[in-house]
């Protein structure tokens, strides 16, 4: 099935650019295009596109911000961000961007973009790392690299073995992100990945209580209603 693009930036010749090697790469129809983020909303809201290819520096308002408004529409389609600067990525990931590309963009770089594509992008694809903070420093942590993640007020804390990290995602987004990576939401503050539990104990009251692998033995409590679905996620 062919994916349906727009294609938003202020400069015209990075917009031809940009077609000239879509169409060399095959598999994706550009039937828009805009020159600033304002324009390219308006044309999202009337024309279900797939996929937006979305500068990130405009005049006016920023790829990013457009990024973010299309995330409380109903039905927003999937962004690849092509940009000259490299310093946005994780930025990009915080938007659950599909892909970040850098100029002057690569027919092959180009082409695993598209890859990661499908009609509805934003529905049932693995996340490979999240964004997290740490000593004052923006990070991608790989997604196999994490226990459980912690809900913390409006941000979580994601643990790995023996380190912990603050994103500003919350519990309920991470959920969403996580689900077809084996993660399972096992009490309203807490997030387990499935992977890594080592022992699952019954407990008074019909409740259960995990132990992870990690070398300190972490214990996860789960909530008396999310033990029949996690018993049916690990077959018991």
């Amino acid at each position: 099935m062919t994916i349906k693009a727009l294609v938003v930036d202020d400069e015209a010749p990075a917009r031809a650019e940009l077609r000239f090697l879509l169409d060399e790469v095959g598999g994706v129809e550009v039937i828009g295009e805009a020159s600033n983020a304002s324009e390219a909303f308006q044309l999202i809201k009337a024309i279900p596109y797939d996929v937006i290819f979305l500068d990130i520096d405009m005049p006016g308002l920023s790829g990013m911000q457009l990024a973010e408004t299309l995330a409380a529409l109903e039905r927003s389609p999937a962004i690849v961000f092509v940009t000259a600067h490299g310093e946005h990525a994780v930025k990009a990931f915080e938007v659950a961007a599909a892909d970040y590309l850098v100029k002057p963009v690569e027919t092959e770089r180009l082409r695993t973009a598209i890859g990661r594509l499908t009609p509805a992008p934003q529905e049932g694809v693995r996340v490979e790392r999240i964004p997290v903070e740490k000593a004052g420093k923006k990070l991608l942590l790989q997604v196999d690299d994490i226990y459980y993640v912690m809900a913390k007020d409006d941000y979580s804390y994601l643990h790995t073995d023996g380190e912990r990290y603050l994103s500003t995602i919350s519990l309920a987004q991470l959920e969403k992100r996580l689900d077809v990576s084996g993660f399972f939401r096992v009490h309203r503050r807490y997030l387990v990945n499935l992977a890594k539990v080592r022992e699952v104990v019954p407990m008074y009251g019909g409740t259960l209580l995990l132990t992870l692998r990690d070398r300190e033995d972490t214990q996860i409590p789960v909530s008396r209603r999310r033990v029949p679905s996690l018993k049916k996620a690990i077959g018991l």
